[in-house]
């Protein structure tokens, strides 16, 4: 009589007690081990032999999956031929014809560049996968990539140089990702893995030094020589835009006490196919006129030699007048000038740094972008940097 088979199903393998072992039939079993992980494993016997041969975890393999590889590789065993050399040998051959890490990378590179700012021409999206994971990990075909290659290669720099090696970690599993698009068989689970392998990361996050709000007018005002560096500052302080699109600021985007920043310039918070419009004050309109005469191929805030400011310049320029703060700094600045001294509301706030604001939903039904309000805020703004306004805003903005 033959013996029954499906004899579980998924909600009793789910709820499987730990250090147990399930028989489904037709040689398949399942192990719930000590640790609460399970797996699907196939006992056959081979000349006289018991043998046991690991089918995946319960988590990456259903059940019915699990029947159907149990039945293959039985077949193969009542053929004389042992399951588990059968399947490494068809691994070795898969190997040889998979594609090693370093080509689905730069695959997938290609594939998500359009989406990157300025199509990834920096580089930065692949800098951290370059320079630490594919000179150790580079020629190993993608398909033989587990989470102990990952660790291994991420090992130096995981608590020295966290942020770079969370970005590299984020990164190499969009790559695993893709490669499991192109229909190879790769280990969804390494990164993830990986992760848990090399721990908690020791590194702090060390946020930018930005100067306080109450300090600011003195800087300001010793911004005075008219030097490129030194208008370009003043500039960055009135607007509370990012250094980049300030350096690749040109005199057509500006329209009237308006200034739009063309999409592929900001960093994404207001939307990849969506410009931005900043409010100039009169501060900001003054200035732009002082460093007109510097212009060169149509560029507000060109170089000394050739191209626009770097954002080194102006980050060199405050340390030489021995200030811990930096460029970037100052958009938290006015944010905690607004913080402390207005009620301005959270929305018309985080849109003045560019930020976005609320759920994708909310977006879509929102379709002011607060210039009236913060054309005011950032004219009383300029007005407290020149040293002609008070500490408190004369009125209350409503968003």
């Amino acid at each position: 009589m033959a013996r029954p088979i499906h004899k579980l199903t998924a909600a009793e393998v789910k709820a499987l007690p730990t250090g147990t072992k399930r028989n489904d039939g037709g040689g398949l079993w399942v192990h719930k081990r000590k640790d609460g992980s399970s797996q699907w494993f196939l006992r056959y016997t081979l000349h006289g032999r018991r043998r046991e041969m690991g089918l995946g975890s319960t988590v990456n393999v259903e059940l019915k999956k699990a029947r159907e590889l149990a039945r293959h590789w039985k077949q193969i065993a009542l053929q004389g031929e042992d399951p588990i050399k059968v399947r490494n040998k068809e691994r070795r051959l898969a190997s040889l014809l998979a594609p090693n890490l370093r080509s689905i990378v730069y695959d997938t590179f290609e594939a998500q560049k359009n989406g990157l700012k300025d199509g990834g021409k920096a580089g930065r999206w692949l800098s951290p996968l370059e320079l630490h994971v594919l000179p150790k990990l580079g020629t190993i075909p993608v398909t033989e990539i587990d989470q102990n290659d990952v660790r291994d290669a991420l090992t130096q720099i995981w608590h020295t140089k966290s942020a770079t090696a969370k970005k590299a970690l984020n990164r190499l599993g969009i790559c695993m990702r893709h490669a499991a698009a192109m229909g190879l068989e790769v280990d969804l689970q390494a990164t993830t893995n990986a992760s848990a392998l090399l721990g908690t990361q020791l590194h702090k996050p060390k946020h930018i030094p930005a100067m306080p709000w109450r300090d600011a007018p003195e800087f300001y005002a010793s911004l005075s020589k008219g030097s490129v560096t030194e208008l370009a500052l003043r500039f960055l302080m009135l607007t509370a835009v990012r250094s980049r699109p300030l350096r690749f600021m040109r005199y057509d985007q500006v329209n009237g006490s308006e200034w739009v920043i063309p999409a592929e310039l900001m960093k994404g918070q207001v939307g990849a196919t969506q410009d931005f419009a900043v409010p100039l004050s009169t501060a900001a309109l003054s200035t732009l006129e002082l460093v007109r005469p510097f212009e060169r191929d149509g560029y507000v805030f060109p170089s000394a030699r050739r191209g626009v400011l770097s954002d080194a310049t102006m980050a060199r320029y405050m340390e030489r007048a021995n200030l811990v703060f930096r460029p970037h700094g100052f958009r938290s600045s006015i944010r905690d000038w607004l913080a402390e001294t207005t009620n301005v509301p959270h929305e018309v706030a985080e849109t003045i740094l560019g930020h976005r604001v609320g759920s994708q939903v909310e977006r879509a039904y929102r379709r002011t972008d607060f210039f009236e309000q913060r054309m005011k805020i950032m004219e009383e703004w300029g007005s407290f940097l020149m040293g002609s306004g008070s500490n408190l805003p004369s009125e209350i903005y409503y968003g």
